[in-house]
């Protein structure tokens, strides 16, 4: 994982050596240790295995340089340390503030993780020397991207692009991205909005701390418990010299740390490929000694493989600078959505798409978007909410959830706003329309003959069933009417009738809604003296239709 290439490497066992010395050493001198779950060792990395799946960076490469074996001075050490740490020691405010912030977060909602801010600056200083430096902005934003190798299996894993370029700028292969080195594909599932800006932005040291530490504890891991902790690690990097070197950072800051200015932390020895590095020129630095032998980093050029175990190679031709950040949000647009209409009672099958672009006409991904139901409508998104945000994806697109219409019939507007500090845009909003329940099947349930003597009730109860594409209708309106004939829909004024609540004579019915399944029984009809036959005719709103014969006669001598 790791920030750039060239970076000041150290070499197979060396590395593994020197890591588990300076765990070893900085753990005997009473720094407070996290406890193994069988032993209460806390010296050194445990026999945890990696968890499975792709590991944050994709085992991209990363910084190995070692703390001093001098710890910052902390209260209450029985040791002699200097009495205001080395500058290793020294982290930018605004990132520190990221990683405390961070911690009280995560000892919020999770707080069996026991995340400590000290881990996520270890693992900061190794991916990318506390982001370089605390080259980075009043919100925390890093001043230029930070771009893992190309992962294209070349020393590297391999693994395709996922975002479309919208991370890592390149559309082929992707690349570990921001001070925490996130791989597109992992920041898309784990990605975080730290600092309230809206946006989950991998390049923002809030948003990028706040995204390891909810990763550190997932599956619910308590990183008090030695095995937890080093699976963790292990999860962010699949090697054991890596887990050694971020214990060791981890061990060091458990000491003590204070703050310096943003832009003036220690930077990594080596330049990276977009001149990143103490070699740069762009802040101070403050190498440590090589060790004997060792040469220096232009003499012993070297380029890390997947798990960090690093191999010497020749010199290489500089890799272009990276794409620089995308500009800001410019923009929300219609993505393609269809008509928005659905009947009472179901769910709308087209839902409201945008596309969040910025000036250059790029989508914008991470950026959140509100999407609101404005109106006098029953409608709500599912889980029965009238408000969502979500967040675009690598393409800038984000779509709303399900929409799903309640009983009131009539339009209603689905507003979507992207989420933005200190200013706002124009929002799009999609017209919507809820129909009132409908059928375009309904017909009787038996085939008998309905019969009555004059003056008498028909014994037999008219049931019919309405369907809406071949499924149940529920709570579809029916009228039901006594027409004088098949051609002249008029009402008839003879021969059977309803009987209202006062016992009086009706021939129409208009407040009949069919059940949960479909079906509807009709009240009692009345034959009047009037012989012969005649028609009750059913309808409801989506075209169903259906003529029932009524027969009056006197009973047989």
């Amino acid at each position: 994982m790791a920030a750039q290439f060239g970076r000041r490497l150290r070499r197979g066992a060396t590395t593994a050596a020197v890591a588990a010395a300076a765990v070893a050493a900085l753990s005997a001198s009473q720094a407070p240790g996290i406890t193994h779950a069988t032993t209460g060792d806390s010296q050194g990395a445990s026999d945890a295995t990696p968890p499975s799946g792709t590991p944050v960076t994709g085992n991209s490469p990363y910084y190995t340089d070692l703390p001093p074996l001098n710890t910052p001075n902390k209260p209450g050490t029985s040791i002699d340390l200097p009495a205001t740490g080395t500058t290793e020691a020294g982290i930018p405010a605004t990132v520190l503030a990221a990683y405390k912030q961070a911690e009280r977060t995560i000892a919020g909602s999770d707080p069996g993780c026991h995340v400590p801010w000290q881990l996520l600056a270890a693992i900061g200083k190794v991916e990318s020397g506390q982001a370089r430096g605390g080259r980075v902005d009043a919100e925390g934003t890093t001043l230029s991207p930070i771009l893992g190798p190309v992962l294209n299996g070349v020393g590297f894993a391999n693994i395709s692009d996922t975002d479309n370029g919208a991370y890592d700028s390149d559309s082929t292969h992707d690349r570990a991205v921001g001070p925490m080195q996130f791989i597109p594909s992992t920041w898309e599932t784990w990605g975080q909005d730290a600092n309230g800006d809206g946006r989950r932005d991998p390049n923002n040291i809030y948003d990028a701390a706040l995204a390891a530490g909810r990763y550190l504890c997932a599956d619910g891991r308590d990183l008090a418990v030695k095995s937890d902790l080093d699976r963790a690690i292990l999860g962010y990097n699949h090697s054991r010299e890596y887990l050694r070197t971020v214990l060791s950072w981890f061990e060091y800051y458990k000491r003590g740390t204070h703050e310096v200015p943003d832009g003036t932390g220690v930077l990594p020895i080596s330049n990276g490929p977009d001149g990143s590095g103490a070699g740069s020129g762009s802040g101070p630095s403050h190498p440590p000694t090589p060790a004997p032998g060792a040469g220096t980093p232009s003499q012993q050029p070297s380029t890390p493989q997947p798990g960090g175990t690093p191999t010497p190679t020749p010199p290489s031709t500089p890799t272009p600078p990276p794409t620089p950040p995308a500009s800001p949000v410019s923009g929300i647009e219609n993505a393609g959505t269809g008509e928005l209409t659905a009947m009472a009672g179901r769910e709308f099958t087209t839902r409201a798409t945008v596309r969040v672009k910025n000036a250059a006409g790029r989508p914008v991904a991470q950026q959140a978007v509100r999407f609101q139901i404005v109106g006098d409508t029953e409608a709500r998104f599912t889980g029965d909410k009238a408000s969502v945000v979500l967040y675009t994806g690598a393409d800038g697109t984000v779509t709303a959830p399900a929409l799903q219409a309640g009983e009131k019939a009539g339009a209603f507007t689905v507003r979507a706003t992207v989420v933005l500090v200190n200013r706002t845009l124009p929002p799009v909003n999609f017209a919507a329309t809820v129909t009132p329940r409908a059928a375009d099947v309904i017909a009787r349930t038996d085939d008998k003959v309905l019969t009555a003597a004059p003056g008498a009730e028909f014994a037999d109860i008219v049931e019919v069933k309405a369907t809406y594409k071949g499924a149940v209708a529920s709570g579809v309106a029916v009228t039901a009417t006594m027409i004088k004939s098949a051609e002249d829909p008029a009402v008839n004024d003879k021969g059977p009738y309803f009987k209202d609540a006062d016992g009086k004579t009706i021939r129409t019915l208009t407040e009949l809604k069919t059940d949960a399944n479909g079906v509807l029984k009709l009240p009692k009809i009345y034959a009047d003296d009037q012989t012969g036959t005649f028609l009750l005719r059913l309808t409801t709103p989506g075209g169903g239709s259906v003529n029932i014969e009524l027969k009056v006669a006197a009973p047989a001598a």
